[in-house]
């Protein structure tokens, strides 16, 4: 078509040439000439339509290559609702890939876009988030990162657990249980085995002479904080973040080191005094105090306990005859309750009215105040200590006849606490 169309143009040139010649002899042409440029229309017509044809198909296929190139992304906050698990380690790709399978995005492309252009894209955590599906990119950005006015993640699907300090294990099994639906037995299961817990096998040595109970107890281990976890954790996993918590803080205080050089007592030991002091310490500044005291009963030679109206370097401590009371299904009672013979109670091991020095193991889970109390410990000559008030202020004594006024201060501020005769 292009050579006819080359033909046609060349033909006309030439006949029009020779015919200008022949036109000045003859004086006319009128006829042929309509023939010719019929022809031309024709040419120039048919050259308009292949234009067109081509300038049709470079605009398809430009709007194709566009197609190629654009950045799929949905308009809107979208609806519904799917869980997505941002992992450890997880960039904007990755994310973004999770989020398209998931149907949150339409394109990986266009979140990584909206990722890179947040500022605080760098702050999403790892964890379990509910998004909308078909988000728009940005949308699904901001939605990672939404806080509330707690500063809590808004999207983040976890459940958050509290553990105060001073609880046993057994109230710590149920409030675990409670938040997460695993069954206490579980929790109590994965227990029985410290060490695989992570609880380093040389906590469980005493430099007192006295043997630590078999099997391993997890008791003062279990770090009380607030804790997040995922959808599907079980209790092991628990368990071990919980231990985890304490060997960072125990590590972070020095506290191995320090009780050792010290006090020259081992670290299960001065465990075992935070644990008291946890629990009979209500204000943390006292907690130095109520260690100083167990220290001196426990380590001091019994003719110096004595000589302050002690019969032996016994503790005579309520709070580890109410753990026993705890531990085995008992409910605990305050110290005007507790009977002679529950104080008493031989057959019990945390009997500490008859048996010196410290009992077999913690009383409690306690915190970072009472470590860093049970590390502190001030030299004093102080061998009793008790609440004297409902707020929990302690008063400290060097000898047994001081104690027991400080007694009569307690029952006047209406302290349940049982009677002293100096």
């Amino acid at each position: 078509m292009i050579d006819d169309l080359d033909l046609a143009f060349d033909d006309d040139y030439d006949r029009g040439r020779h015919r200008r010649k022949r036109r000045g002899a003859r004086g006319s042409g009128g006829g042929p000439r309509k023939r010719r440029r019929g022809r031309t229309v024709a040419a120039l017509l048919m050259t308009l339509v292949l234009l067109g044809i081509l300038g049709g198909a470079g605009w398809y296929g430009f709007g194709k290559v566009q197609d190629y190139f654009a950045v799929k992304d949905y308009s809107g906050p979208g609806t519904g609702s799917v869980t997505v698990q941002v992992s450890p380690g997880d960039g904007g790709t990755d994310i973004g890939n999770k989020l398209v399978t998931a149907g949150v995005v339409e394109s990986a492309k266009a979140f990584v876009n909206a990722f890179t252009d947040n500022p605080d894209s760098q702050n999403v955590e790892p964890g379990f988030y509910k998004l909308h599906k078909q988000m728009k990119a940005s949308l699904a950005v901001s939605a990672l990162l939404a806080r509330d006015g707690n500063n809590k993640l808004v999207n983040k699907v976890s459940e958050t657990v509290t553990i105060p300090e001073g609880l046993i294990s057994l109230q710590i099994f149920d409030t675990l249980s409670k938040a997460t639906n695993i069954p206490v037995a579980d929790f109590k299961k994965a227990a029985a085995n410290p060490e695989a817990l992570g609880v380093p096998s040389t906590w469980f040595t005493r430099e007192d002479g006295k043997p630590v109970p078999t099997p391993h107890s997890i008791e003062g281990f279990l770090y009380p904080d607030t804790y997040e976890f995922d959808p599907g954790t079980d209790a092991t996993t628990i368990l071990k973040t919980m231990v985890n918590g304490f060997i960072q803080e125990a590590t972070k205080l020095d506290f191995v080191d320090t009780v050792q050089q010290k006090f020259g007592i081992s670290p299960y030991e001065g465990l075992i005094a935070a644990s008291i002091a946890q629990v009979e310490a209500v204000r943390s500044q006292d907690m130095p105090g109520v260690a100083r005291v167990l220290y001196n009963r426990a380590y001091k030679p019994a003719t110096q306990t004595q000589q302050v109206g002690l019969s032996c370097s016994c503790l005579q401590l309520d709070s580890t005859v109410n753990y026993w009371l705890r531990v085995t299904g008992k409910a605990p009672l305050e110290s005007g309750d507790l009977t002679y013979s529950q104080l008493h109670d031989t057959s019990n091991p945390y009997d500490t009215y008859d048996k010196p020095g410290m009992p077999p193991g913690p009383i409690s889970n306690p915190g970072a105040d009472a470590l860093t109390g049970a590390m502190t410990a001030p030299s004093s000559n102080n061998y009793f200590f008790l609440a004297i008030d409902k707020n929990g202020t302690t008063a400290f004594a060097p000898t047994y006849s001081q104690f027991c006024a400080d007694t009569q201060k307690a029952k006047n501020n209406g302290v349940n606490i049982g009677v002293c005769t100096p």
